[in-house]
């Protein structure tokens, strides 16, 4: 017999193909969005602290710049930026977002971690 068209262990095939690749499509990039908030974190801290830098270069000192919009405007979102130490020689600022349960740490002169570089955990 001349048949045309799929058989349906064919078909089957198939599904089960597509079904493997979209399974590793998924778990990939599943913690893109993560990711993203993590990097929009990482983004406000260093904001801050060329802000930080700025209140110094024009004051002398460091202070707690988180309530005056003309030094710092945090993004658009819903990052929580808290100082944690801002005095005259140093200041350290963490930032949390709902969207992942990492947090996010940047000082200057704290001689602790997130010493220069913001460090996410």
């Amino acid at each position: 017999m001349d048949r045309k068209g799929f058989t349906l262990i064919e078909l089957l095939v198939v599904v089960v193909i597509i079904g493997i690749l979209a399974a590793i499509a998924i778990q990939r990039f599943s913690n893109t969005k993560e990711k993203a908030i993590v990097s929009a974190m990482k983004a406000d801290l260093r904001n801050y602290a060329a802000a930080e830098e700025s209140y110094y270069a024009k004051n002398g000192t460091y202070a707690d710049i988180t309530a005056d919009a003309s030094y710092y405007r945090p993004s658009a979102g819903s990052n929580i930026i808290s100082t944690v130490v801002a005095d005259g020689t140093h200041w350290e600022v963490t930032v949390t977002n709902a969207g992942t349960a990492q947090t996010c740490v940047l000082g200057n002169n704290t001689g602790a971690t997130g010493d220069g570089a913001p460090v996410c955990s």
